[in-house]
């Protein structure tokens, strides 16, 4: 059975909102555009926005769960962004230019207990990637589905915020890729690390509550916590869905 992209997804605000693709232009040493395009600064933030700046900076779901079941739509266009949520009317806005009706729809379903979402920035010509570096993330079917057999429960692939999503592998193959290279139809990418997963992956992103302990699963049963791994693009070029995988 040969290796296929089965999905593209990208994240055009960090944390808030999956969308899917069916096609996308990488280009080399960037990350996947419009994915994690924005992030939302809390109040305890240090942070100016003006430069890449590690996860704890930001609201995400590993400190506000319900943040996992928003979906998004681009306009890439216009720079529309509309973001819809189970508990929540749809939300259209231009994120660098509106933002504080964003901190108002946002607000209900944030926990009071966690520091408040505060502004959005954005990084020009990066993607605010958890990784200092803009890193593209590739993800196993496969193993997903051994962690649903562990778990006896069907986990959903969205838990994970992939961007590429890899069919006809064995579970936990992408584990031996660190320092190999990766072809995806006109694209190269080189595996630099594996994903260490945190308490977002917990939340069900369709309904944001926590259901599933995934990594004490994770740490017990396979004894490791990583799930997926972090590539860099070192030739660029169009990736579609269906595209062959290999290893070279």
């Amino acid at each position: 059975m040969s290796v296929t992209v089965a999905a593209l997804w990208r994240h055009p605000i960090k944390s808030h909102g999956r969308e899917s693709l069916d096609r996308v232009a990488l280009s080399e040493g960037q990350t996947m555009p419009w994915d994690r395009r924005w992030a939302v600064t809390h109040e305890t933030a240090k942070t100016d926005g003006s430069d890449w700046a590690p996860c704890m900076n930001f609201s995400r779901g590993a400190k506000a769960p319900s943040l996992m079941a928003i979906s998004a739509k681009s306009d890439e266009t216009s720079g529309i962004v509309t973001l819809s949520h189970p508990e929540l009317s749809d939300l259209s806005f231009d994120p660098d230019g509106n933002p504080n009706v964003f901190l108002e729809w946002v607000r209900p379903i944030m926990p009071e207990n966690r520091a408040q979402s505060a502004g959005i920035v954005r990084v020009a010509d990066r993607g605010m990637t958890d990784t200092d570096f803009p890193s593209i993330s590739l993800l196993n079917l496969a193993s997903n589905e051994a962690l649903s057999a562990a778990m006896q429960t069907p986990l959903s692939m969205d838990r994970w915020r992939g961007n590429i999503i890899l069919d006809g592998l064995n579970a936990w193959e992408e584990k031996n890729w660190p320092g190999k290279t990766l072809r995806i139809g006109d694209v190269e990418l080189e595996i630099r690390e594996e994903i260490t997963r945190c308490l977002a992956t917990t939340a069900n992103p369709e309904t944001g509550v926590r259901d599933a302990d995934t990594l004490k699963t994770l740490s017990g049963t396979f004894g490791h916590r990583e799930f997926g791994v972090y590539g860099v693009v070192t030739k660029g070029g169009d990736i579609t869905v269906g595209d062959k995988v290999e290893v070279i």
